[in-house]
């Protein structure tokens, strides 16, 4: 089966920031970056249904909106744009926005981009570590400064600005506003924990997200079948034949492999194409060795956050 350690592609953002330590050694000094793209280190693969990402905002984004795989598809696209965010830190008084504090006609948005007070309109909430957001086609969402997340999102990259803050770059009003569910958002379900181990983020029809806390010295067997993305946290391990640590990506696909996890222990994410959860994803093979114990990030044991779902 393949295992490859993700290559990484830095996309420069007029949001993004200079010094993305202790996540990459990538400088932004010149060129701020924004997002660090995980792809398959084998250029002629086939090209993965999901992209991981890791964000990183000096200034708020542009409040915007991605379509649905209906409207994708009438453009001539392969597909739409769902997403998760995982909060992997948020300075003090940093926000989010995932959809609107009330329900507006399309007459009302497009005023409302028109003259600024879109930025009101949006729902803002203050966010933190560990925090979890599921952003379904068709939100209005931004994101503010001061974060650094993970993204798992299906492989898209289209989206429709609906405001930027006075910077110089495109609009895409029409598009925007045809696609928009303009209401709030009601809850959905958190967090779930399936073991001691893993812990569900995000079900969605398109993929599952779930964080892993594996016990430092302890080997398990991935049962990778389908295309898995796995981003360290905190802590090392060796999957298959290749190490990875803070801030790293593994891909894996077509079979078992295993994961020998180090002294410090795996913190990870781990996301798949589902719509619920793999029973057998993650099978322990071996007790730590006697003496050692579990270390996991801060708070592991108690998932936080909210996932968000369109009405």
């Amino acid at each position: 089966m393949p295992i490859e350690h993700a290559s990484v592609r830095a996309m420069h953002k007029p949001w993004g920031v200079s010094d993305l330590h202790p996540w990459s050694s990538i400088d932004g000094t010149g060129d701020a970056v924004g997002e660090l793209w995980f792809e398959r280190a084998d250029k002629n693969a086939p090209i993965p249904a999901l992209l991981l990402k890791l964000l990183f905002t000096s200034e708020p984004l542009s409040i915007q909106v991605h379509p649905d795989d209906t409207f994708a598809r009438a453009m001539g696209m392969a597909n739409g744009k769902s997403e998760a965010w995982y909060i992997i830190s948020a300075k003090p008084g940093a926000q989010i926005g995932v959809g609107l504090n009330r329900r507006v006609t399309p007459q009302e948005l497009r005023a409302s981009i028109t003259n600024g007070s879109i930025v009101d309109l949006v729902q803002w909430r203050p966010v933190a570590e560990g925090d979890v957001i599921f952003i379904p086609a068709g939100t209005i969402h931004a994101l503010g400064a001061g974060i650094v997340l993970a993204e798992i999102q299906q492989r898209s990259d289209t989206t429709f600005r609906l405001f930027d803050y006075g910077r110089a770059r495109e609009l895409h009003i029409d598009n925007g506003v045809a696609v928009a569910n303009a209401w709030p958002l009601r809850s959905s379900p958190d967090p779930n924990r399936l073991t001691v181990e893993r812990t569900v983020l995000v079900a969605s029809q398109y993929f599952v997200l779930e964080r892993i806390d594996l016990p430092r010295g302890s080997s398990w067997a991935l049962l990778a079948e389908a295309e898995t993305w796995v981003l360290a946290l905190a802590g090392h391990a060796a999957i298959g034949l290749t190490a990875v640590s803070m801030g790293q990506a593994i891909f894996a696909a077509g079979g078992p492999t295993s994961i020998e996890v180090g002294d410090n222990g795996l913190t990870a994410l781990i996301a798949y194409p589902a719509a619920i959860p793999v029973d057998l994803l993650l099978q322990r093979l071996s007790e730590p060795s006697i003496g050692l114990t579990h270390s996991v990030a801060p708070d592991a044991a108690k998932p936080t956050g909210l996932v968000e779902a369109c009405t």
